[in-house]
Parts: C-alpha cells; structure tokens; sequence
C-alpha cells in the first residue's frame, strides 16, 4: 500500500480494486469526445483523461469521432448536434437551461454513448466531476439519467488570509496565495486549489481578511488579485475582496469616509473603474464594518444601509455585488451581544439595493460548537440574505480534533424558522424559494492553507467537500456526503467506509460534549481561542467566558428569556415560546436560554451538574471510541495517513481531558457539589489547569503576551 500525503484530496483516482464493478465498465467506456479547445474544455478533457484512466488502469484516449461503443462526450446542446447529426438522436438529450448540466446514457447509430450536457461550459465542467465521482464511488452507470443545477446562487469561500502570508484563524499553514511573487508568478497549487473547488461546485473566492488592509485596493496588489483570477476563471470561479471602510482616507487621504460624501462615493467609482479594468468579471466586494474596531457608516452617524448602498451603487453597472456582513455588535452597548444584529438590521428591511446580499453567520454569537440559528433568518423578507459558516475549526480544537462538519451545517439550514409557518426552513430563506430573494448566498470561512494535506487534519477535508456539496445541493444527507468522500479520499472497502463514517458521525457532538454542553458557550481561552477558559474575566466584557456561562452558586447559563435580556423574543412563534419555556427548550440550548439550577432535574434524571460532568465523560469516552475504530483499520488505511491520524487522536483525548478538568474544576467552585461517583476525577488542581499557556498559537494576528493587570489595550480596556 502506497503512502500518501493528502495532497491530491477527493482527486486521487487510484485503481478500482473492487473487480465487479471495474469488470463490468472498463470495457464500456472506451474514449472520451469534448469539441472545442477553450481552458475550461481542456480542463474538463484533461479531467475525464486521468480521473477515468487511473479508476480503469486503462489508457482512455480522447476521439474526435464517434468511432466506437463507451464514448463520453460533453458539450453544450449547440456544440453536440454537428456529432448527433442521426434521426432521433439529439431528442434523446434534455435540452439543458442555464445553470444546469446531465448526464445521459443515449444509443446512436448502434453505439452506447453517455453525454454529458449543459447549457455552458462551466457547467460542463461541473458534469464532468460528477461523472468522475459516480465512477469513484463505484455507483452504477447503466440508464444514467443524471440533473443537476444548483440550489444557491453564490457558493463562496471566506479566505482570512493577510497580506504578509498569515491568515486569521488559520490552523493550517501560511497563505496559498504569494502575493510576494504575484503576479508574475502563479504556483501551481493555485490551479489545483481552483480545481478542487470546481469539482464541488464553488464558484467564488474571497482571497483576503475581511478585517481588511487598505492595500488590497491599490493598484499594485489589485494587479496581483488578477493574476489569481485569471487562473481561477477557467474553473467558473469569481474573486472578491474584502474592503476596508476606511481606504479612501488610508490609500488617498481624503478628509472622510462618510458615505453619504460624495467625493467619497467618487473615490469608490473610480476605484471601481479600476478593478473592473483589471479584473472584467470581478465579483464584488466582502465588508466587515462597525464591529471589532473595524470602521464603518457608524462613525459617521450613517447605517449599514447608507454604506452598503453607496458601494453596491457603484459596482451595479458591472454586475458586481456587495457582500455586507451582520456580525456586527459594539461592547459599548450594553444589550446582550446576541441580540445586537437583529437590533440593527430588521429595521433596515426592505432599504438595501438589489445587488447588496446580508451575510449572517449560522448563529448568534461567533461560530460556536453549537448555537441556535441567527434569528436574522426569516426576519428580513425584503433583503438578500447568505448564510457563513466557518471551516476554519476556530472553536473546535483548530486543526487538531477531528469534528466532522456538515452534521452542525445542516442543523442549521434545516432549522424551521416558521417565518410562514412550518416549513420557512434556514436553508428556504438563503435558497429563495421562500421569499424569491434575487440573489442568493452562502459562504464559509476556508480551513486551507499551505499545509501539503491542505487543512492540516487529513479529516478536515472531509469539512470543505462537504461544504460545497451542501452549497450546490442542501437536501444532501450529512451521511451520504462522509460516505462519498470517504470513498474517494481513502478507499471503497465497506469496513473502512462504515468506520470512517461512524466515526465523523458522532465528531461534532463528541466535541460539543467535551467542550461546551447544553447550550454553553464562549468559554475558551482569551484572544486565541485554543483550549478552555471559563474563568476568563478580563477585558472588554461581550470577550469574557464570565459574561456568557454566568455561574454562581444558584446555578448556570444565561438568562435570555422575558426575565433576562429576552433574545428570545427575536424568534417567531413557536420557536420563542419553546427557547423561552425551560421545560420545553431542547437540552442542547438549555444554558443559551436560561439560568438553570445546578440541583434542576434533567431527563435523564440527573442533576444539572450531574448531566454536566456525564456530558464531559462521554465527550471523552467518544474520542475514545473513534481512537479504536481508527486502530482497527490498520493496514487498510496508507501507513502515513492512518499514523497521521492516530497521533491527531490521541492529542484530541488529552485536550478533551483538559477541556474537563478545566470546565468541571472551574464550575464546582460554584455548584458546591461533589464529583458524582463513577466518572474519572480530574488529576490536577484547578490553580494548576490555570496555569497551562500557549504562546504563538496560529491563526491570529499577534501572540498572546502576559502584560501586568494594570497595563491597557488600544482601546483603553484593561488585559491581563
């Protein structure tokens, strides 16, 4: 067995061992036939050649006519019909619309021909990697009468990447990006980068942090932001950028940045100009503004509208769109931070341009292990909305834990809403088929980085796969897609695929368990967020674990209900009564919603803090039980990846471990309340879990540096 080092992704096209199946089509497909010589057509040709050639062990030649039986022949319907000239032929082929593509098995002139068909040649494209990926995953390929066309409009990747090479909660490497050498030289990693992108569907990419630097707008780096989008175009994928509010008065001095301004407005219409001079099918512009420090319309007593607007009015004549993000909150406003973008935001329903999309994050807060969805969702009827998520494991152990994602992905979008009832599902407000929204979005911060398995866990693949599978196609099961990628990242044997999948299956909850359960949150550590930190206290207060988790010694959680900051109420009925009602609210929100009495009865009939130390035990005990179904694949998985692996998991157990001790050690202060027998006791002190430090933690801007109690931030906020 060869080793492998993860570079290749879902892409690697080893030979089908499985006989049945190889027997069965390799000698029924024989050649592949695609008419035109543009990049996207080669790469589509080059694409079908080596996927199918190392699937088959065959050599599959490219025909330029229908020769003999097995041909795959893609094209446009226009393109096919000089190669179909036959009486009935072409009928047997759907007409393809715009943003679709199928795969067709048609008979002509006596030869078994499957077509692959759209209306462009992205499309193509798309169908040519959907083919690749029946054949991979070893489905059967007799009768194909594949359709497919996306659900969503924009299916985006976040990329956080500075331009130094870092990149802001980035847990795996530095930066695909060399802006150094750009744009004069392109690494090949791009190319490979834009493919695997296309062959899930992906069709944006946002290459800078939306905490922006002005730079990115100057005529120098925007020369190299077009050498990256002229690579990535072959493969239908749009670049954006991540603005920064500020940049009229940080790259040409201007007075203002007020965007009622015009000479403000003129400023961002010749740098439009500009951009599009460079970069003809730029997507638009990404924009954090009002939150964290970042400059905004605020500053300048203006609204998110009057900001959004301003810029979506001067990238309309080119079709470009803005991207407005609603993570937005200010710690000198006293409402709890959840509520703060619904604050901000329904009034403004209705006043944003049709090319401006709202970009909510799939809950409240900031990407937790487990939030309820933002109740943004179905409360702007008359506004594009995107829904982002996150990647990047910036809460969930960075690159080190093996937590499965598309299970919290699909909690989210399948999450009712009842905006119209039931059935106003997440997922039907970003689709538009809800609210017929003009645009639709979706988007994730990327986990990708110079690392050569790219993500740094070889698990952590598996979360952009099937990112883009859930962005083309929302209705997949999280499941089906662990299976797919399974199959084509390491093998098609069914004891493989079974324990593969039952272990990214219960990931997500395992390390929710460990870290935050029943509804906790924001408890890790100050400023670099890796491993736990309930007792952090210091600082802007909406950036404490003490102002989320609220202990004392009537019990835990924050009261979000008419007694408390009432966030509640921003739901629709029945939602709010349910998050409201502790008895009805779902265990896994509990302490989102309310302060709960550490002797309260759970279900199980356990007492809270008797459900809080289970939880943490059997977060443990399933890192545990993924550590031996990983050892019982030995030698069926490549030596390097499955050691890879293996001592990621065992890294896992230790920081779930010190995710309990530091949590149960840190709230037994408050509940009073012994340790319940039969669970394992924590080894250290709780002074002593204190004292475990990081320094030069990746993924964030500056290193973590003890500074005396007395000592200031730039914002005057005292730090430790």
């Amino acid at each position: 067995m060869i080793n492998e080092d993860g570079y290749e992704l879902w892409l690697r096209y080893p030979a089908i061992s499985e006989k049945i199946w190889r027997k069965k089509y390799e000698k029924k497909i024989t050649g592949i036939m695609i008419p035109g010589r543009s990049k996207t057509l080669i790469e589509a040709r080059d694409a079908l050649m080596r996927g199918l050639s190392g699937l088959l062990g065959i050599t599959i030649r490219a025909f330029d006519t229908l020769q003999t039986d097995g041909i795959i022949v893609a094209g446009t319907y226009d393109s096919l019909k000089p190669i179909f000239c036959g009486p009935g032929t072409l009928e047997q082929i759907k007409k393809i619309g715009e943003g679709e593509y199928a795969i067709t098995e048609v008979t002509y002139t006596g030869k078994r021909i499957i077509t692959i068909t759209a209306a462009n040649e992205i499309d193509i494209l798309y169908g040519c990697f959907h083919f690749l990926r029946l054949c991979a995953t070893l489905s059967p390929l007799d009768n194909l009468t594949v359709s497919e066309s996306p659900a969503i409009h924009l299916r985006i990747l976040n990329h956080w990447d500075n331009l130094d090479g870092t990149i802001e909660r980035g847990y795996a490497g530095f930066s695909l990006w060399d802006w150094h050498k750009l744009p004069d030289y392109i690494s090949p990693r791009c190319v490979d980068y834009a493919r695997a992108n296309a062959s899930i569907g992906i069709n944006g990419t946002v290459l800078n942090s939306v905490n922006a630097n002005s730079l990115s707008l100057s005529r120098e780096y925007l020369s190299k932001a077009g050498a990256l989008a002229d690579c990535f175009r072959p493969f239908g994928i749009k670049v954006y950028l991540s603005i920064c509010f500020s940049a009229p008065i940080e790259l040409d001095a201007l007075p203002t940045s007020d965007p009622c301004s015009p000479e403000v407005a003129g400023w961002w219409k010749q740098k439009a100009e500009e951009i599009y001079r460079i970069i003809p099918d730029f997507g638009g512009f990404l924009v954090k503004a009002d939150s964290e420090g970042q400059p905004g319309p605020h500053d300048y007593g203006r609204t998110h509208a009057d900001g959004a607007n301003m810029l979506a009015d001067v990238l309309a004549d080119y079709g470009g769109i803005v991207i407005w993000r609603a993570f937005v909150y200010d710690y000198k406003i006293k409402e709890d931070r959840v509520k703060q973008a619904w604050t901000e935001f329904t009034p403004l329903d209705g006043k944003f341009r049709k090319n401006v999309v709202i970009q909510v994050k799939n809950g409240p807060i900031d990407f937790q292990p487990r939030e309820p969805f933002h109740p943004l969702f179905g409360a702007m009827p008359h506004s594009n909305l995107a829904v982002e998520f996150q990647l990047t494991q910036e809460y969930l152990g960075l690159a080190a834990h093996l937590v499965y994602l598309a299970p919290l992905i699909k909690e989210c979008l399948d999450s009712d809403t009842y905006a119209h009832g039931p059935g106003s599902t997440v997922a039907r407000v970003i689709d538009g088929s809800l609210y017929g929204s003009p645009i639709t979005g979706i988007a994730a911060v990327a986990n990708t980085g110079s690392d050569r398995n790219w993500c740094g866990h070889p698990f952590a693949q598996a979360n952009w796969y099937a990112y883009g599978r859930l962005a083309w196609n929302h209705r997949l099961k999280a499941e089906d897609i662990a299976e797919e990628w399974i199959r084509m990242t390491f093998s098609n044997n069914r004891e493989v695929v079974d324990t593969m999948k039952t272990m990214m299956m219960c990931s997500r909850e395992n390390a929710v368990n460990y870290m935050t359960p029943l509804g906790l949150h924001h408890i890790m550590a100050y400023n670099h967020h890796y491993g736990p930190g309930p007792w952090v206290d210091f600082g802007r207060q909406d950036w404490t674990s003490v102002y989320y988790h609220r202990a004392d010694e009537d019990g835990i959680g924050f009261d979000r209900t008419g007694t408390g900051s009432d966030a509640a109420s921003q739901y629709h009925e029945p939602v709010k009564k349910r998050f409201a009602d502790m008895d009805r609210c779902p265990e896994t929100l509990l302490l989102w919603f309310h302060h709960v009495a550490w002797k309260r009865r759970m279900k199980s009939g356990r007492t809270l803090w008797e459900e809080l130390c289970f939880r943490y035990a059997d977060g443990i005990r399933g890192v545990r039980a993924m550590i031996d179904e990983w050892e019982s694949l030995k030698g069926r998985i490549d030596r390097a990846r499955f050691q890879h692996v293996r001592v990621l998991l065992a890294l896992q157990e230790k920081e779930a471990i010190w995710w309990r001790d530091a949590c149960l050690l840190y709230f037994k202060e408050f509940s009073r309340m012994p340790f319940p027998e039969g669970y394992e006791k924590p080894e250290k002190t709780l002074d002593e879990v204190k004292e475990i430090r990081h320094f030069y933690v990746p993924g964030i801007s500056n290193p973590f540096i003890p500074k005396k109690p007395d000592e200031k931030t730039h914002d005057g906020e005292e730090i430790l």
